[in-house]
């Protein structure tokens, strides 16, 4: 018979499939008695994990490290170059080579390569008396002094120094070159956030089999927000240092709020980016020529979104297109029709480079980076290995990642990461108030040293 459900339905004393007690939960009409289902639904207690694993933290752990640190503020020193080089000058038909800075350690005796600003013309030269403040005279070996100020140009002559020459029995006139280096500094700021249940729904039985991201599985109820708020506090940890900026120039934050110097805005003020990239072999060789004039390390991260990813894989399959037979052979992959074809490049090494390139789910996920479609950066090549820096805390040379993170710490406290419970529910007992509070801190910050070996994808 057709199960229809009227509006006078009569409750029966055993488990009896009949048409007058037949509920139909299809309903439009909340108050009617029109069920048109038979059973009771089926529900199901597991959660589905519809948008898989949703942390995105895991950056810094593979190419960092984290550090305690007793004071408010980090500094550090790098080194400069060893090599001196100047850009900008100004060259006459006369020899005078102007525009120095006043520091210059030009001297007379020094034998120097005067270049053209785009690169494209240089020629050999002598300083053949003491150069003033910030002026030098020059004077050609193959070429007389007009006919070098022809070839590379009157403005944005490039120079840098190769050796010296003296003549018999005569004194040196060399500048002594003092070793410079750089200071940076930056400041921990400090994250917090909170979780709280009233007593009243803490004490409600309403229990959900999860299995959350941290691996934990089973029942849980109220303290399953506590264990989001917990893995979404500590992506934080790492997003506030990726992202941080320091407040200045027309930023109006409160006063007390200092802001911290996080990974893109160092790399974007200290580093290399690159708005070129295309996805082919030239742009990314020149990519290898900023390396090749920094400091040439020789393996490198990739950490890249999507588009971007793609886009190296293309690159290098394409270099494989001469290949001839059945399938595509990928260098050492050696696809075959009889196997799955791999399109996928996880390492490769170009020029005296090695590349190692992964998927950087924080500028994929729509809950971050890649909420919009163009979000800026697009991936970003970091350095491994460490770098030798001078501590001015312990007062002595260091070798440190070139990435990572400092923490407060003490004796007393220790502020990588906390978490306390107060109120009155769930075994805290620290106020009257009828809810438990879950609360986390950390104060920390980002140390990007050696930044000029990074890039920025943008």
């Amino acid at each position: 018979m057709a199960l229809t459900g009227g509006t006078g339905l009569t409750p029966f004393a055993k488990k009896s499939v009949l048409s007058t007690n037949y509920i139909d939960f299809t309903s439009a009409d909340a108050n009617s008695a029109n069920w048109a289902q038979q059973y009771i639904p089926e529900v199901y207690e597991a959660e589905v994990e519809r948008f898989g694993n949703r942390t995105i933290g895991g950056f810094l752990k593979m190419v960092g490290a984290e550090i305690p640190m007793t004071s408010d503020q980090v500094v550090w020193s790098e080194q400069n170059r060893l090599h001196v080089s100047y850009e900008g000058l100004t060259l006459t038909a006369g020899g005078a080579l102007g525009a120095l800075p006043a520091t210059n350690v030009l001297a007379e005796g020094q034998t120097i390569l005067v270049i053209k600003a785009d690169g494209s013309a240089s020629a050999k030269a002598y300083i053949s008396a003491t150069p003033t403040s910030t002026t030098a005279t020059i004077h050609g070996y193959s070429l007389s002094d007009s006919e070098i100020h022809a070839l590379v140009g009157a403005t944005g002559v490039k120079v840098f120094v190769y050796g010296s020459e003296y003549k018999k029995g005569t004194d040196t006139t060399a500048v002594s070159v003092e070793p410079s280096f750089t200071q940076f500094s930056n400041k921990p700021i400090i994250i917090k956030d909170k979780y709280e249940v009233s007593g009243s729904d803490a004490s409600q039985i309403g229990w959900v089999e999860v299995t959350t991201e941290g691996g934990d599985s089973g029942y849980l109820w109220y303290l399953k927000g506590e264990g989001e708020t917990r893995l979404r506090f500590e992506d934080y940890l790492e997003m506030a240092v990726i992202e941080g900026e320091k407040k200045s120039g027309n930023g109006d934050v409160p006063t007390g709020i200092e802001g911290t110097e996080g990974l893109f805005s160092a790399v974007s003020s200290r580093g290399q980016v690159d708005n070129a990239y295309a996805g082919n072999l030239t742009d990314f060789d020149n990519i290898l020529k900023g390396l090749d004039k920094e400091g040439a390390i020789e393996e490198n991260m990739l950490f890249l979104n999507r588009v971007t990813a793609l886009a190296f894989d293309d690159m290098l399959a394409g270099l494989d297109g001469g290949n001839t037979g059945a399938g595509s052979a990928y260098g050492v992959f050696n696809n075959s029709e009889q196997m799955a074809l791999n399109l996928g490049f996880s390492g490769f090494r170009r020029g005296s480079y090695d590349f190692y390139k992964t998927d950087w789910k924080y500028l994929n996920d729509a809950s971050t980076r890649g909420i919009a479609a163009d979000a800026s950066i697009n991936g970003i090549l970091v350095p491994a290995g460490t770098s030798t820096v001078y501590d001015q805390s312990l007062g002595q040379n260091i070798r440190r990642p070139f990435l990572h993170v400092r923490y407060r710490a003490s004796e007393a406290d220790d502020r990588r990461m906390k978490s306390w419970l107060t109120g009155s529910v769930g075994g805290a007992a620290t106020s009257s108030l009828d809810a438990m509070e879950v609360h986390f801190l950390s104060e920390r910050c980002l140390c990007v040293q050696g930044a000029n070996n990074f890039v920025l994808f943008t």
